[in-house]
């Protein structure tokens, strides 16, 4: 059984809960997105497979999930990029968002969400049972499909977005 930590507003434990029973009954849970870009600044975007539980079929950031109880964030991100994508690398954390999403479906995302940055180069070999698709995709080319389609995109993804175009247009990071 998959368990979400239970967070307040300002991130502090308060309790665990089975996952989906969490998403049943919207309530505030740790999570983390991460973003990883390629040497050319193109950002890798995933497909969520059709078969998950929420916003199946939708494109979002590289990875995205919560870490379990009594593991860290370092360790939680490192971990779901080696499930979800068959790698790992180095990811700093540069913000954090709040947000709450209902889907048609009776469930709602309600999250404290970790936002990370990094950089790979190497084979993606991602599981098919997470992930429908990958693509790396420029800055520019992202921001347009997110005006002309919105609906093909995740609840969480433009918000999270935002704070990563911030980030490296505001640090002139490598990852550009």
């Amino acid at each position: 059984m998959e368990e979400v930590i239970l967070v307040d507003k300002q991130d502090n434990p308060i309790g665990k809960m089975e996952k989906l029973q969490a998403h049943v009954e919207g309530l505030l849970h740790r999570a983390f997105s991460i973003f990883i870009f390629n040497e050319n600044g193109d950002l890798l975007l995933q497909q969520r497979a059709l078969s998950k539980y929420h916003s199946g079929g939708l494109w979002t950031n590289s990875c995205c999930s919560h870490p379990r109880v009594n593991e860290t964030l370092s360790f939680a991100t490192e971990r779901r990029l080696q499930e979800e994508l068959g790698f790992t690398t180095q990811v700093i954390e540069i913000d954090s968002i709040l947000y709450k999403a209902a889907f048609g479906n009776g469930l709602t995302e309600h999250e404290f969400d970790y936002i990370f940055i990094g950089e790979y180069n190497g084979l993606v070999d991602f599981n098919p049972e997470e992930v429908e698709q990958v693509k790396f995709i420029s800055r520019k080319d992202l921001d347009q499909w997110l005006i002309d389609q919105p609906s093909d995109f995740t609840a969480w993804f433009p918000l999270c977005w935002e704070k990563v175009k911030n980030e490296l247009d505001k640090n002139s990071r490598a990852i550009a």
